[in-house]
């Protein structure tokens, strides 16, 4: 299962096995402990694995959501063509059925499948002609691929959709360049009254700070030619998480369902309602307070966003098992550059491992696999924002991982001692925009993950021992605000700003956008001491909007 970025305190202590998976993806405001996502265990043979993932998917999901094989265990597997396009999927894809692999889903956008498969499989496939790389993307088996999907529908909004790029939104400007919450479930979480939009420090950092009925809309989306609604309306941004509740009075005119999926398997499945947050796994309410904070109407009640006015693509990346899985990130990905997001948030980091490696084959083939993704959203125009993480460490710098794989069903997790060429899916790719977090004072959050030349840009975060006051008070399912705190919330800032940014430019492309606003952040740092001189903290400054 996945894990939660700790506090930043110091080691996370070793997490207990538990029943249900935690899917945490920010610090919680008020917190019990100062520990990480909680881990299940690693099997010690595939029969005890396929078992003891069975009963979990009972648990967390109530059904078993895979195809049941002749008494196998399967893993799944990103197989790359050397060719990034459809023909080199196509390559893949045939490659991977020779091999005994069964394919689910074709990427044509950028050469890659997703197949499943027994053991052995990689290590058949791994320099055939054609095939650049093979990586299994967990760690523990299933009983068999997901089962099929009726009426799901496909990436393709158009024809010249898949493959191309917009042509005028490209261009050669700047670009800057996940995350997890503490563990307990949803019910556990710390839900606060109806703010009213009041006390929003947030904001005021960025310098938009609404107070009781006044418009926190940067004044160039004000003018009569450029009402803030108008103008933002035209803005998609991509929510990539744990699923987004439309049906919350806050967020029902924002999100956008003909551009709402879910990857939560690694397909894109668009059939009504499939992009909501699944109740039963632990921590699903994280995408609707990351989506409240990104664009929540400015109504007077509730809260407001950073971009209220923008439209919404909610993309539930977590699965059934309570994982964000590589090709959950592909899909949500191309999903969503396909269906012209300007900006994609990804407040979260990717399973099975908290850091990929490059000397490791599976984990360098997942670590080329999103990058493909990325790389394949940026040219069709979108800025992709990622949380740095709260483990509070140096991502320039050796390191210590306790919590991979976090997939596994028995056994504690294995040490592992990292260098900085291991790296954060997606937040340490190159051309991401990596969000660290600021508490209310403008001062880095205990928690929050730096590096010089590793992150982008500081954001309103919060501090999770601050209580409501300290934390981020946002949109929570079933109508409820939370106050969390962590940088998960920190770049969902950065990606409203993004919208707002594409609202006063609508023609400019991805890095010139991302270059707006790491150079409107350098301009706002005042001088000295209590400026924004860090910049292993705060990159190239603290978030303001663009006017």
């Amino acid at each position: 299962m996945a894990q939660v970025d700790p506090s930043g305190r110091g080691p996370a202590p070793a997490p207990a096995p538990a029943p249900v998976p935690l899917p945490a993806l920010a610090v919680r405001a008020v917190r019990a402990a100062g520990v990480d996502r909680v881990g299940r265990a690693r099997a010690r043979g595939p029969l005890r694995a396929l078992l003891a993932m069975l009963l979990t998917a009972l648990v967390v999901g109530g059904a078993v959501p895979y195809v049941a094989g002749p008494g196998r265990a399967y893993l799944s597997y990103l197989v790359l063509a050397e060719q990034a396009d459809p023909a080199g999927a196509a390559r893949a894809a045939a490659e991977a059925r020779a091999a005994g692999g069964q394919v689910v889903q074709e990427y044509p956008q950028i050469g890659v499948v997703l197949a499943y498969a027994a053991g052995g499989f990689a290590e058949q496939l791994r320099g055939r002609p054609g095939v650049a790389a093979v990586g299994a993307t967990r760690t523990a088996p299933v009983p068999g691929p997901p089962r099929p999907l009726d009426g799901a529908g496909d990436f393709r909004v158009g024809a010249d959709r898949v493959g191309g790029a917009h042509g005028d939104r490209v261009d050669g400007g700047r670009a800057g360049g996940g995350d997890r919450l503490e563990g307990g479930d949803d019910d556990a979480t710390v839900t606060v009254a109806d703010p009213g939009e009041r006390d929003a420090w947030n904001l005021a950092l960025l310098g938009t700070a609404p107070g009781p009925g006044a418009d926190a809309t940067p004044n160039l989306l004000r003018g009569p030619d450029a009402p803030a609604t108008d103008a933002l309306r035209k803005v998609l941004v991509a929510v990539l998480d744990s699923g987004v509740d439309d049906t919350h009075p806050d967020l029902r005119a924002a999100v956008d369902p003909k551009s709402s999926a879910s990857c939560a398997d690694g397909r894109p499945d668009a059939r009504s309602g499939s992009w909501r947050p699944d109740a039963d796994v632990g921590e699903s309410g994280h995408g609707t307070h990351v989506a409240g904070i990104v664009g929540a109407a400015r109504d007077g009640r509730g809260v407001s966003g950073v971009a209220p006015g923008v439209r919404i693509a909610a993309v539930r990346l977590l699965g059934p098992l309570g994982q964000y899985y590589a090709e959950n990130i592909v899909c949500g990905m191309l999903w969503a550059a396909d269906h012209g997001a300007r900006a994609i948030n990804d407040s979260y980091f990717a399973d099975p491992w908290k850091y990929n490696c490059p000397d490791d084959p599976d984990q360098a083939a997942l670590a080329a696999a999103v990058g493909r993704a990325v790389g394949y959203a940026r040219r069709q125009g979108a800025v992709v924002v990622a949380s740095a993480g709260n483990d509070g460490q140096d991502l320039g710098a050796a390191r210590t991982d306790e919590r991979s794989p976090n997939d596994r069903t028995a056994g504690p997790a294995r040490s592992r001692h990292v260098g900085p060429e291991c790296v954060r899916l997606p937040g340490e790719l190159p051309g991401v925009v990596t969000v660290t977090a600021v508490d209310r004072d403008g001062r880095p959050s205990a928690y929050t993950n730096f590096g010089r030349g590793k992150v982008s840009l500081a954001a309103p975060g919060g501090d999770p021992d601050g209580g409501a006051q300290g934390a981020v008070v946002s949109d929570w399912p079933g109508g409820r605000y939370a106050a969390l705190a962590g940088t998960s919330m920190a770049a969902a800032h950065v990606t409203g700003a993004v919208a707002v940014a594409a609202a006063l430019h609508p023609d400019w492309g991805s890095d010139r956008l991302a270059g707006l606003l790491a150079a409107t952040a350098a301009a706002a740092c005042p001088p000295g001491p209590a400026g924004c001189g860090d910049r292993q903290y705060y990159g190239a400054g603290t978030l303001a909007l663009p006017r």
